[in-house]
């Protein structure tokens, strides 16, 4: 049996993928705050949170094939853990009182629940921000993958645990903050989240953040690791065959998903302010997958730039076109779907190789100079 070490030899990058990278980055922390005013850059700041959850979707469903539709789950829990420290901190800055968030002295709790006690540390609550979402996950999917569910199967139980998650939340209304969920957050680290400059300072680190998650994904699906994780996509019992676990290989893809969810999570509370079930549920589950389906699930950058993509193009239908912007959206899912299979990735994809057909169809048909005979 191979062991998982062996599976992660160190790789070198490619030039073109580190222009790329350089090109990206630039446009991320330079350009955007200079040409962007408070408000978009702070939409932008929430546009990277999802595309966060897009590369984890990506690492999952297009390379190792497991098609994600409970990642509200996992985002769900990060961000609630944030939010509980946040709320901790907050509460914690008051002059009297027993010092508990604004939910629970509306809703008649006396005293802090034993669940929120340890959130009051910031080391744990951060740890747990990552760490919860990808030990539920790891949990789940040994069980799941150990009696080789998979497909249509596994996307069912998955969003059904997304779908469960949120009656949870709803039903603990002096735990969780109930339909409402967790609201009127002030500050993040002492960052003041109604200062315009700290905002800008959040939306920065969402970004370093952002490239340092792509990176790492990148890194891991380039390893031999990677190579493992689409093979067991494509053919799981040769896999099994060559004596690799395709459990472990697939858990590890799962687990790492989550853990970039609920970092996502983390970061989209200071940024939006608020984390309630709606965000949590099924549709908003299945919205994720569309970012990744519409950029293009086999290509991490691509997932990524979808998740954007999207949001943006929401926010900019739904100013121009308040009562039919989702008709909008949803014929823009129909017609990439319909004729792009691949997503946006296949459209650029295709486009590059038609550049390159044509320049190569001139460059053979441009007859060659006449040489000129020198008399001596």
């Amino acid at each position: 049996m191979a062991t998982m070490a062996k599976l992660f030899p160190a790789g070198s990058g490619r030039g073109a993928f580190l222009v790329r990278f350089t090109l990206a980055a630039a446009a991320l922390l330079l350009v955007a705050p200079a040409l962007l005013n408070d408000f978009r850059l702070n939409l932008l700041a929430r546009y990277l949170c999802l595309a966060i959850i897009a590369v984890g979707i990506g690492l999952a469903w297009g390379q190792g094939g497991m098609l994600v539709l409970g990642q509200g789950l996992f985002f769900g829990l990060g961000g609630y853990a944030m939010g509980m420290h946040m709320k901790l901190e907050e509460a914690a800055a008051l002059p009297s009182g027993p010092q508990l968030p604004d939910f629970m002295t509306w809703s008649g709790v006396e005293s802090l629940p034993w669940l929120w006690v340890p959130f009051r540390s910031a080391a744990f609550a951060i740890a747990a921000c990552v760490l919860v979402p990808m030990i539920v996950a790891a949990v789940l999917g040994t069980l799941i993958f150990r009696q080789r569910v998979r497909g249509a199967y596994f996307a069912i139980l998955s969003q059904a645990m997304a779908a469960a998650f949120v009656i949870v939340l709803i039903g603990q209304q002096g735990l969780t903050g109930g339909t409402n969920g967790l609201t009127n957050f002030r500050s993040f680290f002492g960052l003041q989240l109604s200062n315009p400059d700290d905002k800008r300072l959040l939306y920065l680190f969402v970004a370093v953040v952002f490239l340092a998650v792509f990176l790492i994904a990148r890194q891991l699906v380039r390893s031999r690791y990677g190579k493992v994780l689409v093979a067991c996509r494509d053919a799981e019992d040769r896999v099994r065959f060559l004596g690799y676990d395709p459990t472990r290989v697939k858990v590890l893809a799962y687990a790492g998903a989550a853990g970039m969810a609920g970092l996502a999570g983390a970061l989209y509370v200071p940024v939006v302010g608020i984390m309630s079930p709606a965000l949590l549920g099924i549709v908003p589950s299945i919205e994720m997958v569309i970012w990744v389906a519409l950029g293009g699930r086999t290509v991490l950058a691509w997932a990524a730039a979808g998740a954007i993509i999207v949001g943006w193009a929401r926010t900019d239908l739904s100013e121009r076109f308040p009562s039919g912007w989702l008709y909008a959206q949803g014929a823009l899912f129909i017609i990439v779907i319909a004729f792009a299979p691949k997503g946006l990735a296949g459209v650029s994809e295709e486009l590059q190789r038609r550049v390159r057909s044509l320049l190569s169809r001139r460059r053979s048909e441009t007859p060659a100079p006449e040489r000129v005979k020198v008399a001596a």
